[in-house]
């Protein structure tokens, strides 16, 4: 039975003192579920989509999508969608999710109607002008209805053309990635140069999905990217196992010393995060890769690691959670664009590490962390971690709780923005 968000303790105690040993399946990837949502709404053909996750991001797009005019016929993790059959209006509210924000507010320019698009105070922090400028400067009307550069906006939709543009993707990957979806389907399409790119990854992830549409992405030279414009008539596609997810129970093993096998995880994944593994078997971990599964079994002492995590920044609370166990001192780098996500993740890992007894050092653009833990045993004190509304600090803090007795998580709901069922599937790893 999983436990729903309303009933799970507040503080969760976390259970520690066990090796981790199963066999699971992680759930549907949120990042490719959501590609497939936003394509699905600029096609012109209806689009189902097989094994797609109910999560609390990717079910608020579902409701965008409707929102948008879009027709949902859903059975149980299986979506048709059939795109807007007349222009209209409505209000898209994104909560705390920056890539439904991103991918909309874009994808919203082709769509005839005029749309308001909001979410949740965090969110209106988060940036999003260099992709409103670019937006703008190819014939989308988007008016600020605050500050500008932020949500609330208002699309008059139906009004982008395409062309060429420059975008600064410095802060976001989404940028180019809601720019190139929404290139395919413009009258002139879009030929795109992409400068300080972070998280490539993401952007390949967009590549594969347009690619299932019918709307390649050619790479003309390095960093000049063209799509379109075509004609997507809608699709039917797959979502696999999300990788990142599967990070957690892959970490815990390597942290217990036990094993843990996943199914639905692929070496060939386009998923950045697969990268992740390596990082496990370069601390000790074995990695066995099998056909479309993988074992991590964890090793009797894990090494600490210098990492430039900028091809995968969801995983560096990954790591940090890790990093006290790991003989000498792991470095984290290159990821200051982590501070503009659901939190400032550098420095809610710093708190919260730190509230843990681990020294840390925040840097501009990661964390120093000591492997205090890797030849003594950790404290035992009780301790409440705040999640600091973010679903990756809370289960990574878990990780951190499976060995360090007395950990307690405050909002342990949150999880449900990505990865619903992590609680459970932790007890059952964890016996």
């Amino acid at each position: 039975m999983t436990d729903s968000p309303s009933s799970l303790p507040d503080p969760l105690q976390v259970p520690c003192g066990g090796r981790a040993a199963g066999r699971l399946r992680p759930p549907s990837s949120k990042s490719q579920t959501q590609r497939y949502y936003n394509l699905a709404l600029l096609s012109r053909g209806p689009t189902t989509i097989e094994r797609v996750l109910h999560s609390e991001d990717c079910d608020r797009f579902a409701a965008g999508l409707r929102a948008a005019g879009c027709r949902l016929e859903e059975r149980d993790d299986r979506v048709r969608i059939e795109p807007p059959a007349a222009p209209g209006h409505g209000v898209i509210d994104c909560g705390a999710s920056g890539t439904m924000m991103r991918l909309l507010t874009a994808a919203l320019c082709a769509v005839p109607g005029r749309w308001r698009v909001d979410g949740a105070q965090r969110l209106r922090e988060r940036p999003l002008a260099p992709l409103v400028e670019v937006l703008a400067d190819l014939g989308a009307q988007l008016d600020p209805l605050g500050v500008p550069g932020f949500v609330p906006l208002e699309i008059a939709g139906g009004r982008f053309r395409g062309g060429r543009a420059k975008i600064d993707a410095s802060e976001s990957s989404q940028f180019v990635s809601a720019l190139l979806m929404l290139g395919a389907v413009s009258t002139r399409g879009l030929t795109l140069e992409v400068a300080s790119l972070v998280s490539q990854p993401y952007v390949e992830l967009t590549r594969a999905a347009l690619t299932q549409f019918g709307a390649p992405v050619s790479e003309l030279e390095p960093g000049l990217l063209s799509v379109g414009p075509v004609r997507m008539r809608g699709a039917r596609v797959t979502v696999e196992a999300d990788v990142s997810a599967a990070c957690y129970a892959a970490a815990a093993a390597a942290l217990t010393g036990g094993w843990v096998d996943l199914e639905g995880v692929d070496r060939s994944s386009v998923q950045g995060d697969v990268g992740f593994f390596d990082l496990l078997g370069a601390m000790g971990a074995d990695i066995d890769w099998g056909t479309g599964a993988v074992r991590v079994s964890g090793a009797e002492r894990l090494r600490a690691l210098d990492a430039d995590l900028s091809s995968m920044p969801d995983q560096v609370p990954t790591l940090a959670a890790l990093a006290p166990f790991a003989a000498g001192t792991t470095i984290i780098r290159n990821v200051p664009h982590l501070r503009l996500k659901e939190s400032d993740r550098l420095a809610a890992m710093a708190a919260e590490l730190g509230r843990m007894g681990v020294p840390v050092e925040e840097r501009p653009d990661g964390l120093v962390v000591e492997g205090c833990w890797a030849s003594r045993q950790p404290p035992a004190d009780a301790v409440i971690v705040e999640a600091h509304d973010d679903h990756r600090v809370a289960m990574s803090c878990a990780l951190v709780g499976l060995r360090r007795p007395g950990v307690r998580v405050a909002k342990p709901e949150v999880v449900a923005k990505s990865y619903p069922g992590f609680w459970d599937d932790l007890r059952g790893l964890m016996g």
